[in-house]
């Protein structure tokens, strides 16, 4: 069994922060989301913009067997024999699913990050093991789903969903299939019936490009990834909705496209964040060279930099030299007069917290054992997305929009991280005492308040009526991490302007994408 070495303090801390954690659902307010029945079925959706298909009929898909053909006779028959005794559990899997497949499967997604948002424990030697892809269930497990990591997997999952459904809407155009219930009226039909064409299943579409990222993104789940992917499937079949030949195209479709979202994420410089030593020691001796104080963990014994050269991995809303150019201005000199009266400032907030504060501190937090500031926004997107009856690919694009915006501010953010090595409050005044965990990471700029800007950003002009809400919750988030002593006003203040800009790539893309 490993032994663990913790001081008293480091310990209370990590529990305290885990309790507020776990009171974190991944699945918020939608786990009763009733049955997907949208407004408007997109049926032009195959002609929107993809992300990285080259063309929606990039990989062929054959056309279906006829109606009349004996096979597809006994694909019906199959159907009767499932529901020919429908158990509760049976019917608990088809309203389960059929809220829908984005929702659910990203519902999926923020679990698992909950689930590895574990940091490791250090070794014996006082120090810090590394999670291993090639051995996930090792420990430390595969993989820490930090923030940075998080977003990334979002951004991953919902775009390989997107460009999937829009290759599928393709092919439901092209071949005009007629669901199982118009061939067969003595087909039980206990979903919403649609006029949109059934091949191939847009269900089992959204569920092989899942798997295809899931499998990469948290290699030790498989076996639950899996059987999600298998009650999804027989979700379908059992509420009338496909025979088993829509499923199978559909699976078929969502996983090749999918391995173009694979190639990318393994050539993405991703692997690569974590750095070295040397590189390490070279961000604290730039930063000494240039009169400024350094950041340096406070754990102890001191934990390498999270992902110091995240910042170089490769976003979807904009190329390299643009991910540089969204990076900020200096923060103030530690020698400053700003940043003297910015310590003083975070030093009140924490030396006399009021209610309010402890409350926003502890609503946005989002540390250890929970799906993340940018799971949060997802939960946050999720709950308002299914008042708006979208279609499952307006709601694929709507989360891919949001995703790439939230991975894509967590690449300029880490980037301006490390590029200043800027110290926290803690550091530049002993006497602060945070309300929660100080993030192993240099402060300027924030990374809460960088990834709300970004998604506030483009959430409000997905959903325009709710933009003023969307940006209170994002300047609150923001305030969260001043009041709870972990970033100064500059960090913060600087975070929101380089996610709102961030945001605004991702809005351009949405008037662009042919969806609008």
């Amino acid at each position: 069994m490993k032994k663990v070495l913790l001081t008293a303090a480091s310990l209370a801390g990590i529990t305290a922060i885990f309790l507020v954690a776990c009171n974190k659902d991944p699945q918020g307010r939608t786990a009763d989301a009733k049955q997907l029945n949208p407004t408007d079925i997109d049926a032009d959706a195959g002609t929107w913009k993809p992300i990285l298909l080259t063309a929606p009929d990039e990989f062929p898909l054959a056309a279906p067997i006829a109606t009349t053909a004996p096979d597809y006779v006994l694909q019906v028959s199959e159907i009767k024999s499932l529901q020919a005794e429908i158990t509760a559990d049976e019917q608990a899997i088809v309203d389960y699913w059929s809220a829908g497949g984005i929702l659910r499967w990203n519902e999926i997604l923020r679990d698992l990050v909950a689930k590895h948002n574990l940091p490791p424990y250090q070794d014996e030697d006082g120090s810090y093991p590394f999670p291993n892809a090639a051995n996930p269930l090792a420990y430390p497990l595969f993989p820490f789903a930090n923030p940075p990591y998080a977003a990334r997997a979002y951004a991953y999952v919902s775009a390989a969903q997107y460009d999937a459904l829009v290759a599928a809407w393709h092919y439901k155009g092209q071949y005009n299939r007629t669901a199982v219930y118009r061939v067969d009226s003595t087909i039980k039909v206990l979903v919403p019936k649609s006029t949109l064409p059934s091949y191939p299943s847009e269900d089992a579409v959204i569920a092989g490009a899942a798997v295809e990222m899931l499998k990469l993104l948290f290699p030790g789940d498989q076996d639950y990834i899996m059987a999600k992917a298998a009650e999804h499937k027989l979700s379908r079949l059992i509420a009338g909705a496909n025979v088993r030949s829509e499923l199978e195209a559909g699976e078929a479709l969502g996983k090749a496209v999918a391995s173009k979202f694979l190639t990318r994420a393994r050539g993405d410089r991703a692997g690569a964040a974590a750095g070295n030593q040397a590189g390490w020691t070279k961000l604290e001796t730039d930063c000494v060279a240039r009169g400024e104080t350094p950041w340096f963990s406070l754990e102890f014994p001191k934990r390498p930099p999270m992902l110091p050269v995240y910042g170089k991995v490769k976003a979807f809303l904009f190329d390299s030299l643009t991910a540089v150019s969204l990076r900020p201005g200096p923060p103030p000199s530690v020698h400053s007069e700003q940043m003297k009266k910015e310590t003083e400032e975070i030093a009140a907030y924490v030396k006399n917290p009021t209610r309010e504060n402890i409350r926003i501190t502890h609503f946005w937090a989002d540390g250890v054992g929970t799906f993340t500031p940018p799971g949060h926004w997802d939960a946050i997107a999720a709950e308002d997305f299914i008042t708006k009856n979208f279609s499952e690919v307006r709601w694929a694009r709507n989360m891919a929009l949001v995703n790439m915006s939230l991975m894509d501010a967590g690449i300029v953010c880490w980037d301006t991280k490390y590029f200043y090595f800027n110290p926290r409050p803690s550091q530049m005044d002993k006497g602060i005492k945070t309300l929660t965990g100080v993030p192993n990471f240099p402060a300027y700029i924030s990374g809460h308040s960088t990834f709300s800007g970004a998604a506030a950003t483009i959430l409000g002009h997905i959903i325009p009526e709710r933009k003023a809400a969307y940006d209170a919750m994002a300047l609150e988030a923001s305030k969260s991490r001043m009041v709870s002593g972990i970033h100064f006003r500059s960090d913060c203040e600087k975070g929101i302007e380089v996610g709102n800009n961030i945001g605004n790539y991702a809005i351009q893309r949405a008037l662009n994408d042919g969806a609008e």
